[in-house]
Parts: C-alpha cells; structure tokens; sequence
C-alpha cells in the first residue's frame, strides 16, 4: 500500500510553510483523532488500521522529486527556499498513543493521540483519518456481521466490490481482525496470513460441456478441498448430479435464489439422504447481518456465509465522520489546552486518557480524563503508548492476537450494545476536571 509524503491535502503543506515561516518549529502540538457521533444503528465502533498509521509514520520522508514538484506549485510561489531545505531531512520525530486494534469504542473517545513539532503533527492529519477511518469502519460493519452469524463461520468475499485494490486488501485485514474466519482475496493471504477460502465461478461450469463434467473434473484436481457451485441452472438438480456422481465435496455453495433458507434445507436433506452429512452448505449473495440474522432464526442449516459488499463498503454507513483535532500546544515549557467551541463540532482540550470501568468482568463505563489524572476504581487504560519519538515502543501485535483481543474485549460488552438496532446507549463520562474546562 504505497503512501508518501504528498498523500495529504494541500492545506496541510501550506500550514505547515506557515509554522516554518513563524518559527514556531519547536512548538509541541497534540491532536487527538475520535469520532463525534455513532452511525445509524451502530452502539459502538471497533478500533482498526493502527498498524498501518504507525507504518505510514515510521517511513515518512520528503523524496527530492516530491520536493522539486512542490515547489513548482502555484500556491507555493512565495515560500522562501528554506523551507524546502526544512523537507529535505524531514521525518516524523513524535509520539503515538493509541487504542489497540480491535477496542470497541464510543464518541468523543481519542482512539488516537499525536504529540510531535506542530508542523508534523498537522501533516499527517489527511493520512492517519484515511487509515483509521477506513478499516475502523468495516472491523465495525464485519462484529455486526459476525455476531448475526450467531458462531456460524462468516467469509469476507468483497474484494471484487471494494473501492480499489487497496481498500480490499485493508478491507479483508480488518473483517478478520473483527472475526471474519477467511478472506477470498488472495493477497490478503500473502500480506497478513489470513486464510483463504475459494470456491469456483458460474464461468466454470459454463465452459464446461456439462455440470456433470465440470464437477468431477475439478474434484479430481482440488480433492478433499472442493467446493462446488450450484446454482448456476438448477439448485436441485445440481445436488442431485452430485449424489449420483458419487462426489463427495468439502462444501457446496448457494449464491442465489429468494429463499434461501428453503434452498438450503432441500439440498441439505437431499446429502444427509446420500450420506454426504460432512458436506458444508455455504450461502452467498448480497447478504448483510440483517439477512444474516433472519436465516439465523430461521434455523437454515448453513454452515458458512460469504459476504461481500456489504462488508467491504460497509453498505448501511459507508463513510465514518472521524476527526483529527488540536487539544494542546506546549511552547517553551508553557503548556496551553485548546479546544473547539463550534455548535455541533465542539471538542475537548487536553491529552487526554480513556478509562474503562468494568464490573464483574463486564464494561460498565467509560471515563474521558487528562491524561494526567488518576485512575478511576477498578479502570484500565484503553489508550498505550505505541510510539516514541517517531520510533515504535513494542513490536506490533500479531493480526491473530488482535483478533483475539477484539472478541474478548467486545464480549465484555454490556448485552444489550450487542443487539443489530441501537437500543441503549453505553455510558461515556468525562471526569470532573475535564467536565470543569468544557461546561
């Protein structure tokens, strides 16, 4: 995933030859990155993309060809060429405090902090919101969809309808960080380890001179890992092509009809009849957690759900409102806290903290302090230090313990956020000094 120094917006370049143009260089800024609102029908968010943030940060540098092209722009004109020299050995000096991948989260909570010159914490506003944003997002989309699933195995199969080879790349990391079990995108296989899971197209049998033909001549080749498709003419004849064969596939995919939970049982009962009760029922096509959930209930014998679009683009909420804010500035020793008082789009001031208060082993609260308060009674930080002057503090968490971490920390839920409607909101409170400064 290729990002450089120019994979901003233009007003981050300009503010920073401002700074450079006031001196005020050695001005330590903090922005802290959260999001102000919850989208419809979500009772919380899950925390992705880190990894690739910290990866952006550690390789950030000006090339020369970036620089000679910057300075031809008309909007730089005026700017002396110190401040080009300035770019020449720029680099990402600062500190990262984060949430680790896989935090259910709620509005107003910093999943992210930047300390760092004032220059190169403005810089990478544009970057780390689109990392963030992003993968936030579908992990997000991908616990809806797999709690739906009610354990049943969910499949990401989007790659084909994400928004460019790079968001389906990113889009199939962070469904299985939220629990997705494979991806059919392969290389997302090569990139993170995750695993991948195919079956074939309606091409296949198509080019073949009869389903009867394309089906053995890809079990003789695939074995015990087949997957055979269909519905490419008849779902109840292809079953029956295949007990008569003889074939004894891995699996059988269904990815259309409008029912398919009848679609299901009818090629379900027809196996068991023939002996093939190992032979798992995959369902695919435009299905969502909501449609997820309906078979669910409706007690279809599917064993996995392949789902696509609406995971990848994260369909019923495509885009998160994350933002990426200014809450104190430290010039010669002096510290001063900043905040937005705009309707609607205010902020709080301060480094701050995020503590989670668990009771019995489940979420109770959350608590928004200054990063310099106590803990609240039995609290843990979400926030962890993960960078430090521009260099990582520990080795990044394997993509498996992530995973794991995410589901743990999303049982610990109360019940009631964990249901597809929106239907109690989770306590989320600053402390008394903060609450003081924003009233």
């Amino acid at each position: 995933m290729p990002m450089n120094a120019l994979s901003t917006d233009l007003y981050q370049l300009t503010m920073m030859a401002g700074y450079f143009h006031r001196q005020a260089l050695d001005v330590r800024a903090t922005f802290e990155l959260s999001v102000r609102r919850l989208p419809p029908h979500r009772s919380f968010l899950v925390a992705a993309g880190l990894e690739q943030a910290l990866s952006y940060l550690e390789q950030l540098h000006f090339s020369a060809d970036e620089i000679a092209w910057l300075q031809d722009l008309p909007a730089f004109a005026h700017v002396p060429p110190p401040f080009f020299d300035y770019l020449r050995s720029f680099r990402f000096s600062g500190d990262v405090w984060g949430m680790p991948e896989g935090t259910p989260l709620f509005p107003m909570e910093p999943m992210l902090r930047v300390s760092a010159p004032l220059a190169e914490a403005q810089l990478v506003e544009t970057a780390l919101l689109a990392i963030i944003n992003f993968q936030t997002t579908v992990a997000s989309k991908a616990v809806r969809i797999v709690r739906a699933a009610a354990g049943r195995s969910v499949m990401e199969f989007g790659a084909r309808r994400a928004h460019g080879l790079d968001a389906a790349l990113l889009a199939a990391r962070a469904s299985y960080l939220a629990g997705c079990d494979a991806t059919s995108f392969v290389e997302a296989g090569r990139e993170f380890g995750i695993p991948l899971i195919g079956t074939m197209g309606h091409s296949w049998i198509l080019a073949a001179p009869t389903e009867l033909d394309g089906f053995t001549s890809y079990a003789r080749l695939f074995g015990d890992r087949t997957v055979l498709l269909l519905d490419t003419f008849d779902v109840d004849a292809a079953t029956q092509t295949i007990v008569d064969s003889q074939l004894r596939p891995q699996g059988v995919r269904i990815d259309s009809g409008e029912d398919l939970a009848a679609s299901a049982r009818a090629v379900r009962d027809r196996l068991d009849r023939a002996g093939l009760t190992s032979t798992r029922i995959i369902v695919s096509g435009d299905l969502d957690e909501r449609k997820i959930a309906d078979l669910v209930a409706a007690r279809a014998p599917i064993d996995t759900f392949a789902v696509g679009t609406a995971l990848v683009t994260s369909e019923d909420a495509p885009a998160l409102g994350g933002i990426y804010k200014l809450v104190e500035m430290e010039d010669e020793g002096v510290i001063r806290r900043v905040m937005k008082r705009s309707k609607g789009k205010n902020t709080w001031p301060g480094r701050k903290q995020v503590w989670r208060v668990s009771i019995g082993g489940r979420a109770a609260r959350d608590v928004i302090a200054f990063d310099d308060e106590p803990a609240p009674a039995e609290a843990s930080p979400l926030l962890q230090p993960v960078m430090h002057h521009g260099a990582r503090t520990t080795a990044a968490p394997s993509l498996e313990n992530s995973k794991r971490y995410c589901r743990r920390m999303t049982d610990a839920l109360p019940h009631a956020l964990l249901t597809l409607e929106r239907s109690a909101d989770y306590p989320v409170q600053p402390s008394e000094a903060l609450e003081a400064t924003i009233r």
